[in-house]
């Protein structure tokens, strides 16, 4: 059994964490506290903590 798509989704979910972190979380979780929660995160942290909570969520 291949495990190709896991990989190919976990490997977009951390380009997108990396490039626009609520997107990825949405993708991952959808509309929650923890897509509300980055999406702050990503405005007061200035870009790097909400990627480091996107990734936290991702993997």
């Amino acid at each position: 059994m291949s495990t190709a798509p896991t990989t190919t989704n976990t490997l977009l979910k951390v380009i997108l964490a990396v490039l626009l972190p609520p997107l990825a979380v949405f993708m991952d979780r959808g509309m929650g506290t923890q897509f509300l929660l980055n999406i702050v995160l990503t405005l007061i942290g200035f870009w790097v903590i909400g990627i480091i909570h996107a990734l936290i969520v991702i993997l």
